[in-house]
Order: structure tokens, then sequence, then C-alpha cells
């Protein structure tokens, strides 16, 4: 498996190479091809459903039948009372449409949240906004995002970060013989298989895709059939994993690609800006020199 691309964008204003601002947005097209449509209500809910695997502590969050699901338009208002500050177009424009496609993942009836999932979902949001001219801010709009899809934050990044510390751990045989151990990080992979194969709710996404190619990376599993073996212990369709994953590496292609139009695009109006200092300096010492002659003159 090939590692996933790290991407690095430098700050910038409010404006910037329209090619730039076309490659993010291919981003939430990428998350949001495979999301069903669905009628949206108007009041808010807490949609909290325990649903704890006996081997493991984690808590998963499900969708219910019965809640009522706040509106798009309410998600994004959450975001944006949560994170006050002005973001920067090219990262702006990206998470303003992703928040929409991840409130319709969100709100289906079939949503459970699980560690894989957030662990994929944190991958993506790590490298979009890597080279954020803050970390404070980042870690911020972060906080806000996930807050606003009446999520916990903390929660994602902590299983995040023990699906990463885990997968670190282990070979490509441990990584799929998962399900003969006890622990954890097996309990949540076991409880994942279960509700997969059609014993509780399970709503596959990209997310989900992406974070077991994480978990593979992190275990340095290089062999060409590891993933059909992990999808299948997780009872997890491979065609779609595949697909997605072809698509997500293109992605990241894309983007790095708009990371060398963005520093083109900061370097070029450095240059402007320092040229133009040069000419103003210019000026000021032809001014200078001229004032003093004639005041020599006199």
């Amino acid at each position: 498996m090939a590692a996933i691309t790290s991407l690095s964008f430098p700050a910038l204003g409010q404006s910037t190479d329209r090619k730039v601002v076309s490659s993010a947005q291919s981003t939430t097209r990428f998350f949001g091809s495979n999301f069903e449509a669905f009628r949206q209500s108007t009041d808010r809910s807490k949609l909290y459903t325990s649903n704890a695997s006996s081997s493991s502590r984690s808590v998963v969050h499900c969708m219910s039948t019965a809640t009522d699901i706040p509106t798009v338009s309410e998600t994004k208002l959450n975001f944006i009372k949560a994170y006050k500050r002005p973001i920067p177009s090219i990262y702006n424009t990206v998470l303003q449409e992703l928040i929409v496609q991840q409130h319709l993942m969100r709100y289906k009836k079939t949503y459970c949240y699980d560690a894989v999932f957030a662990l994929g979902f944190v991958t993506v949001y790590d490298q979009l906004m890597e080279g954020y001219p803050s970390d404070e801010d980042r870690n911020a709009i972060f906080q806000a995002y996930i807050k606003a899809l009446q999520e916990d934050p903390e929660q994602y990044r902590n299983d995040a970060q023990k699906l990463e510390d885990w997968a670190r751990a282990q070979t490509s045989s441990t990584l799929v013989d998962f399900s003969s151990r006890e622990g954890e990080v097996e309990g949540i992979l076991k409880d994942i298989a279960e509700r997969a194969g059609g014993n509780g709710n399970f709503s596959y996404s990209r997310f989900f895709a992406i974070g077991l190619f994480r978990l593979l990376e992190l275990a340095n599993a290089t062999e060409p059939n590891i993933l059909e073996k992990l999808c299948a212990v997780l009872n997890i369709n491979k065609r779609s994993v595949d697909r997605d994953l072809d698509v997500y590496r293109n992605l990241l292609s894309k983007l790095v690609q708009a990371k060398e139009l963005l520093k083109e695009y900061v370097d070029r109006e450095k240059k402007k800006v320092e040229e133009r200092a040069v000419s103003q300096k210019a000026n000021e010492a032809v001014a200078k020199c001229s004032a003093a002659y004639l005041y020599a003159g006199n």
C-alpha cells in the first residue's frame, strides 16, 4: 500500500487562485457522492444510544428512528456560532461544503459512530488543515466542527489516537487476527464486524475506508491481499473500499498539485511586495537626493 501523502497549505488571505479552490472543492465532492438524500426536520435532538461491546469500553452513538434531526442550516449555524473568527477561503470553502456532507452522513437512520470512522475523519481533517496559520485555531475549528454535528471532538481525537497507537504495534497477521484476541481496540473491531454483518446499525462511508487504510499504513501491512483479509473479517465490501481508496489517492494527488499552486501564488505575491518595496525605497532615495541638491543650490 502506498502511504498517504502529507499535504501542506501555506497561510493565505481571503483571495487566491481559482485552480486551488477548485482542487479543494473536489474534496467535498469525493465525500458527498455516496450520501443519500433524506427529508430534513427542524427540531434538534440528543442522539446517544449506548451499544457497548463486552470487550470494549467504547460507546457507539447511533441514530434513533424516533428522534428528530436538525437541518443542514442549523448545523452550519452551530459551527459558525462556535467558531466566530474568519477562516481563509481556501479552508473555509472546503469546511463549509464538507460539514454539509457529513451532516447528511451523521443523520442517516443507519448511522453509528465508530472509532475507525473517527480515525478516517481525523486523518482527512489533519491533512486538509495542515499548514493552517495557527495550530490553536486549527484545533478550535475541529472542536467547533464536531460539536456542530452534536458529537464529541475529544472522543474523535482519543479514539483516533488509540487506533493509531494500536496499529503501530501490529503486524499484517496480527492486524487481521484481532477476533481471536482480547483488548480494547480488538473489542471495537469485533463490534464493528458484528454490526456490519447485520447484527445492528452500520453505515459504511468513505471516512471508514480511509480509517482502514490508515490502520494498514501504520502497521506497515504492504501485502497485496491484506486489505481483502481485513475487509472479510470486518464484513465490509472490499469493492467499495477499493473504489473509495482509488478515488482518495487521486484526490490526494490533486491536493498536492493545489499545494504547489498555493506556493507559487504566495511566492509570486511575495515577490511583488518586495519589488514594490524596493521601488518605493528607490523613489524615496531619489527624492531625498533631489531635495538635498535643491537645498544645496539655494
